[in-house]
């Protein structure tokens, strides 16, 4: 990809401590490459700040975590300007999922060294997704996670975190309707993803969900007991599909309790008593360095 102008946007309240604008101004430089910043603030939508941009440059690119990430994906699915990541988070799940390096400098190097490629996205309720729509254990992970231990400890926060929602979780019916078929269940975690990584190491929800299949995977833990997250733990770690999750896929999808339920969609809090979730095939243009041979 030929770049003449890239607008990078940086949060300044990422998880990296670091000399970013330096870093970025080392490279642009070297490179030849004319570029302009803009930096996020607590009154600043950053969705707002990438609409902005539409045909004022070649790229845009993401210094932050997850969360500035996905807000700038939902601004500019569908449309022609596409997005890179410099991952600057706690977890930083899509840019391992890409293969993009978590080094600052080598993600800005690799900038130059990648193609586009069109990933899928989801929308639930109306409000775009990029990674995923979480109920349950999952999102108690992420709503009560603590930003001072986060700060402290990294992603290691949202497993001592887990540990303690996963023995207070119960189990919640669900009705869910994939692609017109019916299934009445129960569970004390439901996820819907685009994204299978999950942001540690290079472990992942499910062997098999791709972010380009024009599908969104569900997958329901029904029980928190020991044997069942020692089973789940260990299909993790061997990279095996697990007998105590149930894993379906569907491009829609819709899920409905009994009464409304605290939700994560991707790191927005919502809630409701009914999802309507759908894939949005091919919906983003992202900037990915070449695989490693």
């Amino acid at each position: 990809m030929k770049i003449k102008h890239i607008h990078f946007i940086v949060n300044p309240a990422s998880g990296k401590q670091e000399p970013v604008l330096a870093y970025i101004n080392a490279e642009m430089t070297a490179r030849k490459v004319d570029w302009d910043v803009s930096v996020t603030k607590k009154n600043v939508r950053v969705a707002d700040l990438a609409r902005k941009l539409f045909g004022k440059t070649d790229l845009i690119a993401v210094y932050g975590g997850d969360g500035c990430v996905t807000e700038v994906a939902a601004a500019l699915q569908g449309g022609n300007v596409p997005m890179a990541i410099i991952p600057g988070g706690t977890a930083n799940v899509m840019a391992r999922e890409l293969g993009i390096p978590l080094d600052t400098q080598e993600a800005l190097a690799s900038l130059f060294d990648g193609s586009i490629k069109k990933i899928d996205m989801g929308l639930v309720n109306d409000i775009p997704f990029l990674l995923r729509v979480n109920l349950g254990i999952m999102a108690d992970m992420v709503t009560q996670a603590d930003r001072k231990l986060k700060d402290k400890v990294g992603q290691l926060a949202y497993g001592i975190t887990a540990l303690k929602t996963t023995a207070l979780a119960k189990p919640v019916d669900y009705e869910l309707k994939i692609d017109g078929k019916r299934i009445e269940t129960g569970g004390v975690s439901l996820t819907v993803t685009n994204s299978g990584h999950l942001g540690v190491g290079d472990f992942a929800l499910q062997p098999g969900i791709s972010i380009t299949d024009g599908r969104l995977d569900v997958i329901l833990l029904k029980e928190n007991n020991l044997p069942s997250l020692l089973k789940v733990a260990g299909s993790t770690l061997l990279k095996q599909k697990s007998e105590v999750l149930e894993h379906w896929r569907g491009k829609k999808i819709t899920i409905t309790t009994a009464k409304k339920q605290s939700f994560i969609c991707d790191d927005r809090q919502e809630k409701a008593r009914i999802l309507r979730i759908e894939v949005l095939p091919g919906t983003l243009k992202m900037l990915v360095p070449k695989k490693k041979k």
